[in-house]
């Protein structure tokens, strides 16, 4: 587990870990990060309270940094990767497991289950589980289980960590799927099943909702830089958008059609976000297509503006 201000969601996170079912031994590593927040001190309790739950340093408090300290620390063959405001669902691990030897996958794993408190975290998971929002990808919205390009977290064949070198430490973000897309490209399996489902709180905020999809389409473009390969329609779509609106919204000055097309979007998102959101309380179902919106245009910017500085050379 790479940690970071993770003061209020550790120990719910640690605990749903350590109540699983799973027979065998099993360790727990927390690898922390330099937190302003109470942080090491709720780690450093846990890992008082039980011997099987253990704490490294991540000076960087980068991820990627901090899930390699914490799988050097790992003595067994299959590591499960949490993050501190994950809660796993109940007989994940034990199912996990039963899945990489059925299946002989490198790495599987399930859906990242949205699920907020407030209106407007409610709002977020909405879009984040919805075909709108998120575009198909089975594990934010589900599927059929099968052979997946990537998943969420994951539960991973430690040979399989090695083989590929470990988390890439250039990537800020979108390490996961990055490092799914070296273990497919080596000949490993990744295998998605609706079986294994983990608790995600939203963002809870615009600025820092906008600042993670930001984030989330800057580091996309790197990795379709670093793999030329890996790019699809669905990583596009929300730049493409994001050029039509403006383009739209400017150039409506000089010749009114062209309206239509931020009008478009908007008619869309806002049809889209209330059905998406149907069955919500009232005060959910106003925020979602502002906050798709968000979403879209944050994502699409991050995606534009990527600086070609973060490309890494090779991993």
């Amino acid at each position: 587990m790479p940690i970071l201000d993770e003061e209020q969601h550790l120990a719910d996170a640690v605990a749903a870990i350590l109540a699983q079912d799973h027979p065998g031994e099993m360790e727990v590593i927390l690898a922390v990060g330099p937190c302003t927040d109470r942080t090491p001190e709720v780690a450093a309790s846990l890992a008082a309270a039980d011997p099987r739950v253990r704490v490294v340093d991540n000076p960087s408090g980068r991820t990627p940094d901090g899930l390699n300290a914490a799988i050097a620390e790992a003595r067994h063959d299959i590591v499960v990767r949490v993050d501190g405001h994950g809660i796993l669902s109940p007989g994940y691990i034990a199912k996990a497991i039963a899945l990489l030897h059925e299946t002989g996958a490198a790495n599987v794993g399930g859906i990242m289950q949205a699920h907020g408190e407030t209106p407007f975290e409610c709002a977020v998971a909405v879009a984040m589980t919805s075909r709108i929002g998120v575009g198909g990808a089975r594990f934010h919205i589900g599927g059929q289980p099968g052979e997946a390009d990537t998943v969420y977290l994951g539960v991973f064949r430690r040979e399989w960590l090695r083989r590929v070198g470990g988390y890439n430490t250039h990537f800020s973000r979108a390490q996961d799927w990055e490092m799914n897309y070296r273990i497919r490209r080596a000949g490993g399996l990744i295998w998605f099943t609706p079986d294994l489902t983990v608790t995600y709180r939203p963002r809870a905020s615009v600025r820092t909702l906008a600042r993670q999809y930001r984030d989330y389409g800057r580091w996309r473009r790197v990795v379709s830089r670093l793999h030329t390969d890996s790019i699809n329609l669905r990583y596009l779509a929300p730049p493409t958008a994001l050029v039509l609106v403006a383009s739209g919204t400017v150039g409506g000055f000089v010749w009114w059609p062209l309206w239509l097309l931020p009008a478009g979007y908007a008619v869309s998102v806002t049809v889209g976000g209330l059905l998406a959101a149907r069955g919500e309380p009232l005060a959910t179902r106003v925020r979602v297509p502002p906050v798709l919106a968000v979403m879209h245009g944050c994502w699409g910017w991050g995606f534009l503006t990527s600086p070609r500085r973060l490309k890494p050379e090779t991993f």
